[in-house]
């Protein structure tokens, strides 16, 4: 059956920020035009313009589509309707080996500590990563993190804040101080994950390496925030050497 003839009245709101345009709304854009359905396209400017329409919505990422008064989703649900089948070139894991795989080589290389170097060097690389556009960042991290939905400046200084904890774990003897913020950050950055991902079941991607990640959110979000819990509890009690 046509998909012109079964979508008619579509709506995307979308995030169209002056900093940041959501990826995943060009995304719907691009694949409703390639089907040739026609739509409105309603740009949210302002922050408070995408929270108000989550709020209103009851839901928790944009972009939204809706079929006249049904809402069908983001981009993957539109993407599930239309029969799209993913693209690989969506995901892509090779970022987070680089990063892990490099910090791990340069610890190992001073034989010194390696647990504790290749934690505090894999921190210090995910926050430089993002520091690198902060905004993309926000963006991203938003959309699943518990503390910024409630306090969004977190959003903009958490990559300073991990920055800070990485370097706190490379001093030598590391800092009691960065173990206790790891702590206070990686528990509810885990119950973040963990609820996106198997709670509210979002096709989102990490935001750990960046904003503008192909990386899924998962795992790889996860292990970021349990290194830093791991890590933090044994410098905050003095268990490390």
């Amino acid at each position: 059956m046509n998909s012109e003839h079964v979508l008619t009245d579509v709506h995307i709101y979308r995030m169209s920020l002056p900093e940041h345009e959501c990826p995943w709304g060009l995304k719907a854009i691009a694949l409703l035009e390639d089907r040739q359905i026609k739509f409105e396209d309603h740009r949210l400017t302002t922050q408070d313009d995408v929270d108000d329409f989550k709020i209103k919505h009851d839901v928790a990422t944009t972009p939204q589509i809706f079929f006249g008064t049904k809402r069908i989703g983001g981009y993957t649900d539109l993407a599930k309707h239309l029969g799209v089948k993913p693209d690989p070139t969506d995901t892509s894991y090779v970022p987070v080996i680089a990063v892990f795989g490099t910090t791990l080589l340069m610890a190992l290389v001073l034989n010194i500590d390696v647990v504790r170097l290749f934690m505090g060097f894999s921190i210090c690389t995910l926050a430089m990563l993002k520091l690198m556009d902060v905004n993309a960042f926000a963006a991203s991290f938003i959309k699943y993190d518990l503390i910024s939905q409630r306090w969004q400046l977190w959003a903009r200084i958490y990559p300073g804040v991990e920055l800070l904890i990485g370097l706190g774990f490379l001093l030598t003897p590391p800092s009691p101080l960065a173990g206790w913020v790891a702590l206070l950050v990686g528990l509810p950055g885990m119950a973040s994950v963990l609820k996106a991902v198997y709670v509210d079941k979002l096709a989102l991607n990490c935001a750990c390496i960046g904003g503008n990640s192909k990386t899924p959110l998962g795992i790889v979000s996860f292990s970021e925030y349990a290194i830093q819990t791991a890590m933090g509890f044994l410098v905050a009690l003095h268990l490390l050497g």
